[in-house]
């Protein structure tokens, strides 16, 4: 970001998870650095959970691990101009299929938290580059 300043950055944050085959649950959380209309770059952790868990929990437990990574990652780097940047918080929930019950519950949370929030088909950091890994 430093080497192109004078383009437009979005911070992406976004989780998705996978069930591990009766084992727990696999959550991947990506940091994606976009450089608007050029491309970008992410990084991503795993968390792996033992307990089997139901897919209203996973949403919840996968929104809670994206607000708290980018917590972190503010707290990290506010000394290094990083808070001018928008930060967007990607959910893996849309208007259709299971979670589409839960898009005011989650996106709620997101917002009350002081974060915009994407969903499907607009949330790819939690839908693409988050669930590449999971």
């Amino acid at each position: 970001m430093d080497d192109f300043p004078d383009y437009k950055y979005k911070l992406v944050i976004g989780t998705d998870s996978q069930p591990k085959n009766g084992q727990g649950t696999d959550y991947i959380s990506a940091i994606v650095i976009h450089r608007i209309g050029v491309g970008g770059i992410y990084f991503w952790r795993r968390k792996v959970d033992p307990r089997k868990n139901v897919l209203k929990t996973r949403i919840y437990e996968e929104a809670s691990l994206s607000l708290i990574l980018a917590q972190e990652f503010l707290s990290e780097f506010k000394n290094d101009g990083i808070s001018k940047f928008e930060v967007e918080i990607h959910v893996d929930i849309g208007n259709f299929g299971e979670t589409r019950d839960m898009i005011t519950e989650i996106v709620g949370m997101v917002r009350g938290s002081g974060f915009n929030v994407k969903t499907k088909p607009d949330s790819f950091g939690a839908s693409k580059v988050a669930d590449r890994h999971t």
